[in-house]
């Protein structure tokens, strides 16, 4: 600390009303919008901040990190310079900005941190034309709950004033602690600037056998794995797990530097964006392949020659192999959890390990409540998302050890390992189709029609015909969720009803409205 105390100044400022944090506390908007509109980040920041009771937020310690993406160095730099204006007393911030969203949950829960700042727009792209992110991860590690987002969007519509410390610089780039004298603060501001790794590779060794996996990696008939990080923040924690702790060839790994753009590709683990890694599957040489988002919480499974692993599937299959990772064979298993658009083939797996199953909406804020009372262990979506315990956010190099260890305690390729699941508990078909970059209006006039049809009672028993099948309607909703832990009611989350009927309703209100609008079906 060398010269005179930082100044701290109010700034006016005025409401935007488009800051309503979609669920968890997060905010996503074009990158244009935060870095063009006047105080349109510094509102949002503000907004957070308040939302912490004032009690809490003096003096306490956040967690700030970002997936690497355009604009995440400047908005860093804002956020430091608002935390310490409004009283927060020590950030924690990965090397460079950079720190998955399943490592800020990590590092949360283990300093007990009051929360923290995720600067992400998850699988979304990136670069001045693509997306930006701001995400409020409450003092769990996980996203914040629905009174905490509303909380902060009612503040947001009504800001004047925003606090920022402009003059104070920090270097990202240099490990250790740096502190700061603010005008009219009692004690220094400090930040402290850490691995991004090393917190969360600590939290793994305890959760699995590492020998066991590096003996697969590594040793005697070695399986050849190929992961691709997309150019996300994956790459660190690739390189360090994957390769220096756990012995895979340095040339396992691929698009492991995280670049602002993500190398000009869609960094969103799926068939569609992660086509270099099915090309090099397709190839026979590799056993296994993964890739991972942007932010690291999403990720794909592949086998040998591209044989791909729904995420419904891995999902059952990671929690029907439990018994191969130390951390469950010491701590049991006290239920399942799964989004309601994800497959019943977890249903099946709870079934035959007499645990319960808890159908949410999509969101994991959900899952965290039943994790925090004890209900959940394990839990996904079919967005590519899986956790457990362990943290409050899904987790997706977790889930890839996960599926190592299970294939080096079952020695059985992953194909083997599918199939076998599927003989054992059945096989379930799931299918998505998403209608994307349209109007809201449209958007809400086609869910309105769709939910018309799905509930009205006479739907019931009507029969489809798809080639030489004939399929009934057997039951339809309007999903709600109760939540077992303190009764809160979730709405219209969405229409269930078969598959096949719900694809055909959708085409023939298309053909009659004209519309198209962004609907997922499962």
């Amino acid at each position: 600390m060398e010269g005179s105390p930082i100044p701290v100044l109010t700034v006016p400022t005025a409401p935007y009303e488009d800051q309503r944090p979609t669920g968890g506390g997060g905010l996503r908007r074009p990158t244009g919008l935060f870095e063009g509109q006047r105080n349109y980040l510094p509102n949002f920041i503000q907004s957070v901040l308040s939302s912490i009771d004032l009690r809490d937020r003096q003096g306490c310690t956040m967690v700030v990190g970002s997936d690497g993406r355009y604009f995440s160095r400047t908005a860093t730099e804002i956020v430091v310079q608002m935390a310490a204006a409004n009283g927060i007393g020590r950030l924690i911030i990965g090397q460079n900005g950079i720190l998955s969203t399943p490592a800020v949950s990590c590092i949360i829960r283990k300093i007990k941190a009051a929360g923290g700042i995720i600067l992400t727009a998850s699988h979304c792209p990136g670069g001045p034309g693509g997306e930006f992110g701001v995400k409020f991860n409450v003092a769990n590690g996980g996203p914040a709950p629905d009174v905490v987002s509303d909380k902060i969007y009612q503040i947001s519509k009504t800001i004047e004033e925003y606090a920022i410390c402009p003059d104070l610089r920090i270097d990202l780039s240099r490990l250790g602690r740096q502190e700061f004298d603010l005008e009219n603060k009692f004690k220094p501001f400090r930040v402290e600037i850490v691995d991004p790794v090393d917190i969360y590779l600590n939290l793994l060794r305890t959760i699995f056998d590492f020998n066991a996996i590096k003996s697969l990696l590594a040793g005697p008939g070695q399986l050849k794995i190929r992961v691709d990080a997309m150019h996300g923040v994956m790459g660190p924690y690739v390189r360090k797990v994957l390769c220096d702790e756990l012995g895979a060839p340095a040339n396992s790994a691929i698009n492991c530097v995280p670049l602002e753009d993500f190398g000009g590709q869609h960094p969103d683990p799926n068939l569609t964006y992660a086509t270099t890694l099915l090309e090099a599957m397709k190839g026979g040489e590799y056993g296994f392949g993964a890739a991972f988002d942007a932010d690291g919480d999403r990720y794909m499974i592949l086998g040998q020659n591209g044989f791909f692993v729904s995420p419904s599937d891995s999902l059952a299959i990671i929690a029907a192999n439990l018994s191969c990772i130390p951390y469950f064979r010491q701590m049991g298993v006290r239920g399942f959890g799964r989004s309601m658009p994800t497959s019943m083939a977890l249903d099946r797996v709870a079934k035959s390990m007499k645990v319960p199953v808890y159908e949410t909406p999509a969101g994991w804020r959900f899952f965290s409540n039943l994790m925090d009372s004890g209900r959940c262990s394990l839990c996904g979506e079919e967005s590519f998302g899986t956790g457990s315990d362990h943290l409050r956010e899904k987790d997706g190099l977790w889930a890839v050890l996960v599926w190592l260890s299970i294939i080096a305690a079952r020695k059985q390729s992953v194909e083997e390992i599918v199939r076998d699941h599927w003989a054992k508990f059945g096989r379930h078909y799931y299918c998505r189709f998403d209608y994307e970059g349209l109007e809201p209006k449209a958007t809400y006039y086609i869910m309105r029609d769709l939910e018309a049809v799905v509930t009205d009672k006479s739907f019931i028993g009507q029969q489809f015909a798809v080639g030489s099948h004939v399929y009934s309607v057997a039951k339809t909703d309007s999903f709600e969720y109760v939540d077992p832990v303190d009764g809160t009611v979730t709405k219209k989350q969405a229409v269930l009803s078969p598959l096949i009927a719900i694809a055909l309703k959708i085409s023939q209100i298309h053909e009659r409205t004209g519309r198209r609008g962004p609907t997922v079906i499962t």
